[in-house]
């Protein structure tokens, strides 16, 4: 485990390494609303594993990192449907967001890291992330079933998320399980992604068990699935 600095909290995180020297290519991962997000040891080993460093932030009241945690300041600000806490949960990814640039900076400073070659992955809220943060540093983006709970509750995050999207710098790779809750954002996000002139790929996989909320998990535990494809585009993409 490892600390860096975000605001005014010392937050923390796992990376992941491989067993040389470097300076080797990275991946930051961005991890969903799970209140213990953990190492994500089912997806970085087959990074790893192909000469990538994989960094796991905890942003702020999420796993080993000290705040309020975000779901229960969601909660506070009223039901899905509400526009107080559309307008919340706008905010709170705008300073989940500052986590993120902070742990950015962190993974870019570290000598066996090529501050060049730097992807992102986010998956559910962390997709979300992802797209939040698709023109502030990065080379390549993917995202896995960001939004695909609140798209349709949340006409604030649909329009951040838009916005965003279309004024995308770099490429960006979608994709989702054909059962996940909800397939509009990343149809939507990745047309705007391609209105904006940067390269783009959405994939909609297979059903992945037998239930929204297992297909939701894909991303998480069908890596075997779909690592050969987003490989391909990150490396594509990080020459």
């Amino acid at each position: 485990m490892i600390g860096f600095k975000g605001g005014d909290l010392e937050l923390n995180g796992f990376i992941w390494k491989p067993p040389a020297e470097g300076p080797f290519p990275a991946l930051l991962w961005n991890h969903g609303s799970e209140k213990s997000p953990g190492s994500i040891d089912t997806v970085a080993p087959y990074f790893v594993n192909k000469g990538y460093a994989f960094f796991v932030p905890h942003r702020r009241g999420q796993g080993r990192s000290p705040g309020p945690y975000i779901m229960d300041e969601l909660n506070m600000a009223g039901s899905r449907l509400s526009g107080e806490r559309g307008r919340r949960e706008i905010e709170l990814h705008e300073t989940h967001l500052e986590d993120q640039l902070a742990a950015l900076q962190y993974l870019q400073a570290l000598a066996y890291v090529d501050k060049n070659r730097i992807a992102v992955m986010g998956f559910s809220f962390g997709g979300i992330q992802t797209m939040l943060a698709i023109e502030r540093g990065y080379r390549v983006a993917v995202n896995c079933s960001g939004a695909a709970e609140s798209w349709r509750g949340s006409s604030f995050l649909r329009s951040r998320l838009t916005i965003a999207a279309s004024k995308a710098t770099i490429p960006v790779f979608f994709l989702q399980a054909e059962n996940d809750h909800d397939l509009t954002p990343n149809r939507v996000l990745s047309e705007e992604v391609r209105k904006a002139g940067k390269p783009v790929e959405a994939k909609i996989y297979p059903a992945f068990g037998s239930s929204p909320r297992e297909g939701h998990s894909f991303c998480v535990r069908g890596t075997e699935t779909w690592f050969s494809d987003v490989l391909r585009f990150i490396e594509t993409h990080l020459r």
